[in-house]
């Protein structure tokens, strides 16, 4: 397929495009393209991980219960202090020897635990992670840390639903859970869309670290593909090239923007249907 893509280009463009043609086709241009859904799925689930641990810390920042308000103003104010890099290498690095200790304390002697000066202390308790692995890690890495912006952006935006309105929906009749739902949580949406898509932003920007958790994205790619090329035969096929590969991913991540704020303009004119206009 890839070839008849090839000679039909070649055909309108000239013989003079083969070489750059076969060149950014080849297998390891291939695996830097297929490589570009670590990037999305990262991306998408980290936002809906995103929203999911933001609904669960405003909702534990507004509770009644003195406690569990001490936890949501914890968890919000604390990670959102913690360097993104940090904790995107802590969180992975930590769950992972988590859960070697506890094959270790289940699967190993007596004897080796004791004995062991390596970690894990038996061969048993060793977790081997793949990329599959590596990248749920980092999906849940993006919502616990941008959960904490979410969380603050929802809060705000609940307090920011008019109050007279809830009143107003209590007095006919309307039970609190109705008009947690269908009063606040519907109009919150309208208050909190344009805090939330600069927290997608960052986010979607984010996903340019997923190196750091050996996954091989598009980032790591375009280094390895940019990189000086040489070959025992050929000699250097090619100089240092990187700056032309992050051209690349720059314009990839404009146009993920761009696409982006089109999307939210769209689901912020949806969420205000039947509402005043916000101001």
């Amino acid at each position: 397929m890839i070839e008849s893509i090839i000679e039909t280009l070649v055909s309108l463009l000239g013989e003079d495009w083969r070489g750059g043609l076969e060149y950014i086709t080849n297998g390891k241009h291939m695996a830097w393209y297929a490589s570009l859904r670590f990037t999305l799925i990262a991306a998408f689930a980290g936002a809906a991980f995103a929203v999911l641990f933001g609904l669960i810390g405003a909702a534990l920042k507004q509770s009644e219960i003195a406690p569990l308000r001490w936890i949501g103003s914890f968890y919000v104010n604390i990670v959102r202090g913690v360097p993104d890099v940090l904790f995107f290498l802590f969180f992975p690095l930590a769950f992972e020897q988590l859960v070697e200790y506890v094959f270790a304390q289940s699967r190993c002697t007596a004897a080796e635990l004791a004995s062991s000066g390596t970690w894990p202390p038996c061969e048993a308790a060793q977790w081997f992670l793949n990329s599959n692995d590596y990248l749920i890690l980092a999906c849940v890495s993006f919502g616990i840390v941008y959960g904490a912006f979410a969380a603050n952006v929802i809060h705000g935006a609940m307090q920011a639903v008019p109050h007279g309105q809830l009143e107003a929906a209590q007095a006919y009749g309307f039970t609190k859970k109705q008009v947690f739902w269908r009063f606040k949580v519907r109009q919150m949406w309208t208050y909190a869309l344009p805090g939330l898509s600069n927290v997608w932003m960052l986010l979607l920007k984010a996903t340019s670290l997923l190196s750091l958790l050996q996954i091989a994205d598009i980032v790591l790619w375009a280094d390895r593909l940019g990189a000086p090329n040489y070959l025992a035969r050929a000699g250097l096929v090619h100089p240092d090239w990187r700056w032309k590969y992050y051209l690349v991913l720059f314009v990839f991540y404009i146009l993920m923007t761009m696409l982006s704020e089109r999307i939210f303009d769209w689901l912020k004119r949806r969420a205000s249907r039947g509402m005043l206009e916000v101001s």
